[in-house]
């Protein structure tokens, strides 16, 4: 086998001038009577190892092509170690693709020059410029028909190596691909490094969520996306996926508009329904350079931390068409007008949101522009008549029923839902509430008849507000009575009397009003469409549980937006993805996706042939059943990669 080494040249840039150097592996090669210098590997300008240690490095990286080559093994420290496995895992994974490997052998450079019946030849490998790799997710030219290729191995040198996940790389880069990603990023000016990185956060999130710096550390170590990509994420520094963050975040609204405009276009969507919600996350740390980080109630009940609030403008199909970024202890209700400004949202949408932002404010300014709304009513008397009502069946099988009643301007109706469920539930929380009011009732009584308990009216009539500020609304169902002695300054007893006020949670359990301007509709299609709100906590629970949103580690405000738009950007890929698959039959959470996913690894598989030579197989493993029926469904190969062949 020829020997390797590593080369260095100057070169000039062609614009500025300047004079840098680059380095490459080479190897010694006659042709036609003259040694020539091949290049089997570009390493860069930014190559790590020292010169002294080069020729450890190439002696290192021949015996991982052909163990056989030396004697014993080299004691190598650890850096040299590390480089030597990388550079010769790049030369497997850019080996010529083995015919009939597969249509989809993934995007990079093409490799040349192996050639699996010499002998004493390394495979030679086209240079790659890193700075602009080739897009995402663009499939192979069909590969010719399958031929056998038959070789004599030793079966006891037979070693795997290099194992990398690659199925939940593979399905990104179709949803990335199906979303025209790489081809905006590409017209937004953002250069092929940039382009890598921000796909390697994006598919990290899918995949492996987390931090940028474990993100980056899954992309060395347990990721085959670079191959995918014909990307070296070893040679880049992790801060190149914050940069990455931070480019991204420049071009948030013209992704969003990009993206929704690709699903719409994809998926026929009409834009008739939009939901606004909003959700918080907590930071680790004090924050105290983001001014967005702000105490206040917290939904992971980490009231400890400060928090930021992520508010979120969704169609109906659940594609996400705005997102923005507000302070942590921010009024739901101030929220709306700056989300829905300059959506450019159909003439008379329909706007659906909770209690929580449907003040009468926003209400308002829905009406002033046009838009429909159905949101649930703040405050008000509960009412239902079962008898007018009409009954409608929940996804669970639960029986709602609903009464419609006109309001007196005509403009406005207002829907009565009853839920067997949910009252069952409003009962329990009365019950306990009352509880709780009379047992601190009852404590007052005790210590009427206790020396040195405080009895004065005042007094008294203190204890009871504080009880009654507690009470949960439980003590505007009770009447109660103090009774004075004859001084009128103390308090001899008292005495309560339980009256459910009419109208609320106690008379009524279980009864909710939704308030709308849509006035044609059935009380069946009004309170379905108000369901598809629920869609929107499901979103919230995925951004949260299965991408990664929550906990938020950055430190500033441009790197925390940065952090939860990506998770917004992942979750329109899972999205797409879960929405093509339904479309098949096949409507599993992505969480149980991504395990059957994760299953599918990228090896290299390395044995002894009987002349005495290497050969190293790169191949992706078989996909098992379940993980069949999800790249079927999809129309993508079942064999990311390809396969790679290299004999030395």
């Amino acid at each position: 086998m020829a020997r390797m080494f590593i080369r260095q040249t100057r070169t000039n840039n062609k614009i500025t001038g300047e004079g840098y150097f680059t380095f490459r592996l080479v190897r010694g090669e006659r042709i036609a009577g003259k040694v020539r210098q091949i290049t089997v590997l570009n390493l860069g300008r930014h190559f790590p190892i020292l010169q002294d240690h080069w020729p450890l490095l190439c002696s290192r990286m021949e015996q991982l092509l052909a163990p056989q080559s030396l004697l014993c093994a080299l004691d190598c420290p650890d850096h040299i170690e590390r480089a030597a496995q990388r550079y010769v895992a790049q030369l497997i994974a850019r080996a010529p693709s083995s015919p009939g490997a597969g249509a989809d052998a993934g995007a990079g450079a093409s490799i040349a020059g192996a050639d699996t019946a010499s002998a004493d030849q390394v495979a030679q490998v086209d240079q790659v410029d890193q700075a602009d790799p080739v897009g995402a997710g663009k499939t192979a030219p069909p590969a010719p028909a399958s031929t056998s290729d038959l070789q004599t191995v030793d079966i006891d040198s037979i070693e795997d190596s290099q194992p990398r996940s690659i199925g939940v790389e593979h399905v990104a880069l179709h949803a990335i691909a199906q979303l025209g990603l790489v081809d905006k990023l590409t017209q937004l000016g953002i250069n092929g490094v940039m382009r890598a990185c921000i796909l390697g956060n994006l598919i990290g999130r899918m995949a492996a969520p987390a931090s940028e710096l474990a993100t980056w550390n899954w992309l060395q170590t347990e990721s085959a996306l670079g191959e995918l990509l014909d990307v070296d994420f070893a040679g880049l520094s992790h801060m190149r996926l914050y940069r990455a963050s931070d480019i991204l975040m420049g071009q948030r609204q013209k992704m969003e508009a990009h993206v929704f405009g690709a699903v719409t276009s994809l998926f026929g969507l009409t834009e008739t329904v939009t939901l606004y919600d909003l959700t918080n996350t907590y930071m680790e740390g004090q924050s105290e350079l983001n001014e967005a980080a702000q105490f206040g109630h917290s939904k992971e009940k980490r009231s400890d931390c400060p928090l930021v609030t992520l508010g979120l403008v969704l169609d109906g199909s659940g594609f996400v068409r705005r997102s923005k970024t507000f302070e942590g202890n921010v009024s739901e209700g101030a929220t709306l007008q700056v989300m829905l400004t300059g959506l450019q949202a159909l003439p008379g949408a329909l706007v659906i949101m909770d209690a929580g932002i449907a003040t009468q404010a926003n209400v308002d300014w829905l009406i002033e522009h046009r838009y429909r709304y159905l949101v649930v009513r703040r405050g008000g008397v509960r009412s239902f008549d079962a008898a007018q009502s009409v009954a409608t069946q929940t996804q669970g099988g639960e029986t709602v029923r609903l009464q419609k009643v006109m309001g007196a301007d005509g403009k406005e109706l207002a829907l009565y839902c009853h839920s067997e469920g949910r009252q069952a539930k409003e009962e329990a929380m009365v019950q306990r509430f009352c509880a709780a009011f009379e047992a601190g009732l009852q404590k007052i009584v005790d210590g009427l008849s206790k020396p040195r308990t405080e009895k004065s009216v005042t007094k008294v009539q203190e204890r009871i507000g504080r009880l009654k500020q507690k009470s949960r609304g439980a003590s505007q169902h009770y009447q109660i009575t103090l009774t004075p002695d004859e001084s009128g300054k103390t308090v001899a007893a008292l005495s309560w009397k339980k009256e459910l006020v009419q109208g609320s949670m106690a008379s009524h359990p279980g009864v909710y009003c939704l308030r709308t301007n849509v006035l044609d509709w059935d009380e069946d299609r009004l309170w379905q469409t108000y369901a598809t709100l629920t869609d929107i906590e499901s979103v919230f629970r995925s951004l949260k549980s299965e991408l990664g949103l929550r906990p938020v580690f950055h430190h500033t405000q441009e790197r925390v937006d940065g952090h939860l738009f990506i998770t917004v950007l992942a979750y329109q890929c899972v999205q797409l993805i879960r929405t093509e698959l339904k479309a098949c039959g096949i409507s599993e959470s992505w969480a149980t996706l991504r395990k059957t996913l994760q299953v599918q690894r990228r090896t290299t598989t390395s044995m002894r042939r009987a002349d005495g030579h290497t050969l190293h197989v790169r191949k992706t493993s078989k996909a098992e059943p379940a993980l069949m029926r999800i790249y079927q469904a999809l129309g993508i190969s079942a064999s990311p990669g390809g396969v790679k062949k290299l004999v030395v």
